[in-house]
């Protein structure tokens, strides 16, 4: 049997298509955008004071929530906040809170004098920390000045001096009965030169006087005489003994004395201390205070006349030493706060966060430190108030994050010796922790709370409230005037000239611009403020006394003349035709996308040739910048919808034989997001139907599975740049952009495009459906499948020819095949 030759395949033909209806375009009268402010102002100088967070009521109640709510974890995530304005009035906000709460007491550390290596935490009433420092300073000096002249005085003298003579009796008795003891052991007692004490022996009475007498002596008599002094020498240290002991009973009693004398002028010192303070723990350290004084009166003795007349005196020790036992360590002083403090902690690093125990390097070169060492951080400095710093910057910092989970989650601070790369701990202190009730306020991303909330089970123990600032609010009167409000602070504050009202409308309509939509505005003041400043700049140049609309027009221009070298650059590329881009004339399979470059701070929009090449076969949709890795997934994911179109479209009553390929051209830094798969899908079915499309008129819209154009971001960049690659090349009055209809609401255009516009040099037409968007880059009608003349009908009626070609060719591979067995199984012999 021979072979059945498939089908050859040829360029499918051009079938006379319906003409399309006049497609619907916007006028410039519909592309007009502007904002007007009602009120009888004529410039800001006449506004006063912006109110806090316009528009933010939501925010507002997430934060009024936190701060009303102690303890229990409801810390304060804030989420939305941007530029240095916005964290200015936060921090406004949170201070006229604040006001009305009321003041936290002080924080101070004192010398522990049972176990020195555990300073007190004392907490007292606001001012007091830095009363008690003056207080203990002013005891020490009442005692070291008074002290030595209590010393001094006659009745202390007179008490010791009877004192000394009752001892020095009882020392003289103990003498003379060792004396008479010595006489009756055959000796004499002497002093020698040099103090000691000389037995010298008696014979017959008399004293020897020499040691050639002691030898003449019989070695009998000799031996007695040795004998009976050393027991003589016995008792004499028994005698010393208690000689000692006496003069140990007399130092006792004069320290009786001399305490009993400093109690009298210790006791009302420590007593008005006492009355003032009013604190349970400050008693119980006075009274350690009183104790350790009294037991170390010795270091009071010494004057200041001696101190001065004497200063080599203290060579080899630090005289403040000796007193720094009472000093008092003021770590919180709020003695000038009022209301609730409210700290911003710019840098939060450990040391700034959470504090230290300083070390010092003594003159002997050996690292010490001590209780008035210990430095306090932001954290303990705002108990009982609030405390607002950025968590992303935190979180870059070491052991921050890991500690302050610790610390919000026990309500107490631990004072640490915080060196992260030292080979070990020099600190001997372990202060007494100290319980805190700070409210803590962290400004972060959206990204960053999403990422703690999932994967950290403590930041949703330690942050139970979110107030997220919206980023857009309704460009509505009140918000509109709040503009100009805050514009008028920005002025006062910064030394601004003033803005009249039409510069004001115009700081509203780049704020619209920046929230991309007609009916909202930018909450975030950020750029706005920087806008303001480069026309105060421009009107100051003028030497003008208002900012004008002129002025914020002129820093719009230059904003965009010093950032848009790149875009000028590619413009030139596609003049030039380095870059290939068709702006008139019809293609097959080639249409127009456009996509938005975003430089940092400028973002602009260019236009991409988008190709398909289609072909016979089962290989779907292949997407070259996927298949090259040059794809995220969000435009993979737009180019899957294209094949899920065709099957609802044109496979409901045939297979799709179809492999097809999309490439978007002179591209190689990678492509992300849907907004150009309507213009990949309109390539797609040009290149099936062979129905050429028109290069004047760029496209943009993403699409859906029913063949939905829908809403892009970056629609004015993409319009404006596709006009100004036209305005370079040549503008032919054909030249314009299809958009989705749902993002007219989003187009707050340059003036020279809705210029040209105007003048019917530039098109701008807005669509619903694939079906609309063919009509009018084909200029033939849609229609539906089957009905003749259509475009959808040329699409279909082609995929069929591809699915008959397809399985004829099959049918036609397999007979091939099976007839090549046959004649194999001929030629074989047993």
């Amino acid at each position: 049997m021979s072979p059945v030759a498939a089908p050859k395949t040829q360029k499918p033909m051009r079938k006379e298509l319906k003409e399309a209806l006049v497609p619907k375009e916007l006028d410039a009268t519909e592309l007009r955008f502007s904002v007007s402010l009602d009120g009888d102002f004529t410039s800001t100088a006449e506004l006063a004071q912006p109110r806090e967070f316009v528009g933010q009521e939501r925010a507002i109640a997430a934060l009024e929530l936190g701060l009303g709510v102690a303890g229990g974890g409801f810390n304060v995530f804030v989420s939305g906040l941007t530029g240095a304005e916005k964290l200015d009035f936060l921090r406004r906000w949170i201070v006229a809170q604040a006001s009305a709460a009321p003041t936290p007491g002080d924080w101070v550390y004192v010398h522990n004098f049972k176990h020195s290596d555990a300073p007190h935490a004392i907490y007292l009433k606001p001012g007091q920390g830095v009363r008690l420092r003056e207080q203990m300073s002013n005891l020490v000096k009442v005692l070291r000045e008074e002290l030595p002249k209590a010393f001094r005085q006659e009745a202390f003298d007179k008490e010791k001096a009877l004192l000394r003579e009752k001892y020095n009796r009882r020392a003289q008795e103990l003498n003379a009965r060792f004396e008479e003891a010595a006489r009756g052991k055959g000796f004499l007692l002497q002093i020698g030169p040099r103090g000691n004490v000389v037995f010298v022996p008696l014979v017959q009475g008399r004293p020897l006087q020499s040691p050639e007498e002691f030898s003449r002596l019989q070695e009998g008599e000799q031996r007695e005489i040795e004998k009976r002094q050393e027991e003589l020498v016995e008792e004499m240290e028994e005698v010393a003994a208690k000689q000692r002991e006496v003069m140990r009973e007399l130092e006792g009693d004069i320290r009786l004395i001399e305490r009993r004398f400093c109690e009298q002028l210790l006791a009302p010192l420590v007593s008005a201390i006492e009355r003032e303070m009013e604190n349970e723990k400050v008693i119980s350290y006075l009274a350690e205070v009183r104790e350790h004084i009294l037991d170390n009166l010795d270091n009071f003795k010494e004057t200041a006349g001696a101190v001065a007349a004497f200063p080599f005196l203290l060579h080899g020790r630090e005289h403040r030493d000796v007193f720094l036992e009472y000093d008092v360590n003021v770590v919180v002083d709020n003695s000038a706060t009022e209301g609730a403090p409210v700290t911003i902690e710019g840098s939060p690093t450990y040391l700034n966060l959470f504090g230290t125990i300083e070390r010092v390097v003594d003159r002997f070169g050996r690292v010490v430190t001590n209780f008035t060492r210990i430095k306090s951080g932001s954290l303990l400095r705002a108990h009982g108030g609030y405390l607002i710093f950025s968590l992303e910057d935190a979180l870059t910092e070491p052991a921050v994050w890991k500690v302050l989970r610790r610390t919000l989650r026990s309500g107490r601070i631990e004072m640490e010796t915080y060196e992260p790369f030292a080979l070990f701990s020099a600190s001997g202190l372990k202060p007494e922790p100290v319980d805190i009730n700070t409210k803590v306020i962290v400004v972060g991303s959206a990204f960053l709370y999403h990422l703690l909330y999932t994967w950290d089970e403590a930041f949703r123990e330690i942050f139970k409230v979110r107030a997220d600032f919206r980023e857009v609010m309704e460009l509505e009167e009140d918000h509109r005037l709040a503009y100009a409000h805050w514009v008028a602070k920005l002025c006062q504050e910064e030394g601004l000239p003033h803005f009249d009202r039409e510069a004001v409308e115009r700081l509203l309509e780049f704020g619209a611009r920046q929230a991309g939509d007609r009916e909202k505005i930018s909450a975030s003041y950020a750029e706005v403020a920087d806008l303001a400043r480069e026309a105060a700049y421009w009107a100051r140049k003028e030497d003008a006394q208002i900012v004008s609309g002129r002025h914020v027009e002129k820093a719009r221009e230059n904003r965009v003349f010093r950032a848009n070298r790149i875009e000028g650059e590619i413009r030139e590329l596609i003049a030039n035709g380095t870059i290939l881009i068709d702006i008139e004339g019809k293609k097959v399979g080639q249409v127009n996308g456009l996509s938005v470059i975003d430089i940092g701070g400028y973002a602009f929009g260019r236009p991409s040739r988008v190709t398909a090449g289609v072909a016979m076969g089962q290989a779907g949709i292949i997407n070259i910048e996927r298949e090259s890795r040059l794809s995220g997934s969000i435009h993979d994911k737009g180019v899957l919808i294209l094949s899920g179109y065709l099957r609802n479209r044109y496979g409901q009553d045939k297979p799709l034989a179809i492999s097809a390929s999309l490439c978007f051209e002179q591209s190689y830094s990678g492509v992300e997001g849907d907004s150009a798969s309507s213009a990949e899908l309109y390539a797609l079915l040009s290149r099936i139907a062979n129905v050429p499309l028109s290069q004047d008129i760029a496209v943009t819209g993403s699409v859906n599975q029913w063949g939905e154009v829908q809403a892009i971001g970056g629609i004015n960049e993409k319009i404006e740049g596709f006009y100004d690659v036209c305005r370079v090349v040549g503008l032919t009055g054909r030249q314009g952009v299809m958009i989705p209809a749902a993002n007219v609401r989003n187009l707050i255009l340059r003036a020279d495009v809705i210029e040209a516009v105007a003048q019917g040099k530039f098109h701008i037409y807005p669509v619903r459906s694939i079906d609309e968007g063919l009509e009018i880059l084909t200029g033939n009608r849609a229609g539906e499948v089957g009905e003749a003349g259509t475009v959808n009908e040329a699409v279909s009626s082609r995929l069929r020819e591809l699915a008959l070609g397809l399985k004829a060719f099959s049918v036609s591979d397999r007979t091939e095949r099976t007839s090549e067995t046959r004649d194999d199984g001929k030629g074989a012999g047993p």
